[in-house]
This record gives C-alpha cells, sequence and structure tokens, in this order.
C-alpha cells in the first residue's frame, strides 16, 4: 500500500531551492531575439482513445508535445469518465501526473483510495501494479513520460525497480516564495513549488502559483519549456496578441523567452513546467 510522502516532497523542494542559489544559470545554447513561441488551447483538442484495445472504455487521451507511441519526451492530457475503474495492470514506462479537473485515484490495487483533486501530483513506477479510478462530471489529469511509446500491460510483466510512487495532495503542497528561492523577485508575489528533478539532464518540474489580480514576467532560459495551466484561467501574451488559458491549455517556447502573464480573476492561477533550466519570475505593469 503507497505511503503518503508529504515530508518526502516537502524535503525536496527546499533541497532543490538550495542547490539551485548556488548553481549559476545555465545558458541557452541559442540565444534568438524573436524565440519560438507557441499556444495550445484547451478549446481546440481534439480526443482520441488512450487504450483503443478497451473500446469504449477507454480513456480519452490528447497528445499536447511530443508523441506518446514515439520513444521522445511526451506530455499528454487523459480524461476519464464519472466512475471509472481500470483494472490492475502495470506501464512499460514511468510516468508522472497532475490532476487538471475532477477527482482521480492512483495506488497499489489493494490501497484504501485516496481521492487527489485539481493541482495534486503524482507519479507512477515502470512495471508496478494500480489502478486508476476517477469521480466527478470531467475528470481530467496531465500525464507526462521521458520516453515512449507509452502503452499499458498486464500484471504478468510486472516488476520492481528502486523507484517508489509518490502521491502529493494539493493541500499539502509546498511553496515557496522570493524570500526562499531567488528564482522570484522581490516584486512579485509569485510562488513556485519544486516537484521533480533529473539531475543528469538538468529536467524539472515544478509549479508557479500566480496570485488573483496580478501580473507576471516569466522568463524561461532552457532548450526544453513547456507550461500547462493547472487551476484558473490565465492571459498569456504573445506580441500585441492575448491568449485566454483555460485549465488544461498549454504554452511552449525555445531557448531564452518571455512569458507575458496575467491572471484577471479573482481565485490563484497555477501552471505546472516541464523545463530543462532555471526560469526567473518578475512582476510587470
Amino acid at each position: 500500500m503507497r505511503i503518503k510522502e508529504t515530508i518526502l516532497i516537502l524535503l525536496l523542494g527546499l533541497l532543490i531551492s538550495c542547490a539551485q542559489k548556488n548553481k549559476e544559470v545555465k545558458k541557452a545554447t541559442i540565444r534568438t531575439e524573436n524565440p519560438t513561441k507557441k499556444v495550445f488551447l484547451y478549446k481546440d483538442i481534439q480526443w482520441g482513445k488512450l487504450n483503443p484495445a478497451r473500446g469504449d472504455n477507454s480513456p480519452l487521451a490528447a497528445t499536447i508535445w511530443g508523441d506518446r507511441n514515439a520513444e521522445v519526451p511526451t506530455g499528454f492530457l487523459a480524461k476519464f469518465k464519472d466512475g471509472f475503474s481500470s483494472p490492475p495492470h502495470i506501464h512499460n514506462v514511468t510516468y508522472r501526473a497532475v490532476v487538471i479537473k475532477g477527482t482521480i485515484h492512483n495506488d497499489d490495487p489493494k490501497a484504501e483510495f485516496m481521492w487527489m483533486k485539481p493541482g495534486s501530483f503524482w507519479t507512477q513506477p515502470v512495471g508496478e501494479p494500480h489502478i486508476t479510478a476517477a469521480k466527478g462530471n470531467v475528470n481530467i489529469a496531465l500525464v507526462e513520460i521521458d520516453k515512449g511509446p507509452y502503452l499499458v500491460k498486464p500484471l504478468s510483466e510486472a516488476k520492481s525497480t528502486y523507484e517508489r510512487p509518490i502521491n502529493i495532495d494539493y493541500s499539502n503542497i509546498v511553496w515557496l516564495g522570493h524570500e526562499q528561492t531567488n528564482w522570484i523577485s522581490k516584486s512579485s508575489k509569485a510562488e513556485i513549488s519544486f516537484l521533480w528533478e533529473k539531475k543528469n539532464d538538468n529536467a524539472m518540474g515544478l509549479f508557479v502559483k500566480i496570485p488573483s489580480r496580478s501580473k507576471i514576467k516569466l522568463l524561461s532560459t532552457g532548450e526544453v519549456f513547456h507550461a500547462v495551466t493547472i487551476k484558473g484561467e490565465l492571459e498569456c501574451y504573445i506580441g500585441k496578441m492575448m491568449n485566454t488559458l483555460v485549465a488544461g491549455s498549454y504554452f511552449t517556447s525555445k531557448f531564452n523567452a518571455f512569458h507575458r502573464l496575467e491572471n484577471k480573476k479573482d481565485k490563484d492561477v497555477v501552471l505546472y513546467i516541464n523545463t530543462n533550466s532555471k526560469v526567473m519570475i518578475d512582476a510587470f505593469e
């Protein structure tokens, strides 16, 4: 049965933050005056079956970067019907996931149900038996893998690895402000939560919280940068064009790029970011 990893995520966030304070910002290998930027709105998503072999019982899926059927890093949205519960199974790859809408349970087949709300984060190690269940009118999660293809496998192929699953409810996320991390300027009230890190290729995943009625300027410096709106509604400006990013929407860029983001609502916005270099957050008027 899965053990709650609240203490682990507390320590992880603080350790990553401290390590980054002593690390020089990685310089982009190519500098561009007009870096490539792309926005993918939730309303434009085209859904297909995640596991076609299950027919109408399959969850739906929509790839937003990469290709889940190829050997490349990929992020996709998975949608589950109310009352969905998968049979016990394993996957051929490790995945990470964030709840965007509804409530989702993911754990050992014998574990007590723990319903995770939007903003909750979990990981599922390769080869480990588990079930996934959902309840709510609309249930959506962001799922990402470091290398595909993403396949469902029978329990007969289960195996143990050094990896351990993590389930972090949104209420247990640890937030760091400008006093705890130099990734945020003193003028900004935004907050960061460091979720995971892979030191061999500088890859990392983090949440950015943008307070209600506030604006931020986010500088991404990595060759890899993927951002998905997890909670709330965000305005993203590209030139003079304003894009409204509701939960499930996505934007990306390469190398040094400034992102002007505004939260016009009375609720906080939470972004999930997958990148391979430091991001800097400042306020703007």
